[in-house]
């Protein structure tokens, strides 16, 4: 929704396919033309498609077509859904009935939708040998694959390395 619209005597061309406020077609008319016939009806001419051509205006009264057109887009807007990112943080000598706990809870939350960020923290002499928790994080995407396919791939960042997970 645009938060502008061209209305009345702010119109340009020459010449617009009018629609009236039951969402009848008038067919083409003049500017001047157009504006009086909503005038008449104590209403607005807005123009609503300004590329087509001759540009498509609409009769309506412009306060209300306003209210209309925030009330769609709030709609619109509850009705898109966002992607939520679980993250599940876990040693390189995580257990592993842990690790299949990750496992289940990420499986279930990756089918409703959503991903799975799972980060391993290596504290002291762990961060000498990152390929242990590279390799449980490839484990868990083993697991994982029947559901999800690991969308970043384990990086590393100071002293924690992390995959992203999303459904196939």
């Amino acid at each position: 929704m645009p938060n502008w619209y061209i209305k009345n005597e702010q119109i340009k061309s020459d010449k617009v396919r009018v629609i009236s406020d039951k969402g009848e077609n008038l067919g083409v008319l003049a500017k001047n033309e157009a504006i009086a016939l909503a005038k008449n009806q104590d209403l607005d001419l807005i123009l609503v498609v300004p590329n087509a051509n001759p540009p498509v205006a609409k009769i309506v009264e412009f306060t209300k077509f306003l209210y209309e057109e925030r009330k769609k887009a709030s709609i619109a807007k509850a009705k898109s859904k966002k992607t939520e990112m679980k993250e599940f943080r876990m040693t390189p000598t995580t257990g592993e009935g842990d690790i299949q706990r990750f496992v289940t809870r990420g499986r279930k939350f990756i089918e409703e939708g959503n991903k799975v960020k799972i980060t391993v923290k290596m504290r002291g002499r762990e961060g000498m040998f990152p390929e242990v928790a590279i390799e449980k994080l490839r484990k868990i995407g083993k697991e994982l694959s029947d559901v999800a396919k690991m969308e970043v791939e384990p990086r590393q960042m100071g002293n924690l390395i992390w995959a992203i997970f999303s459904g196939k």
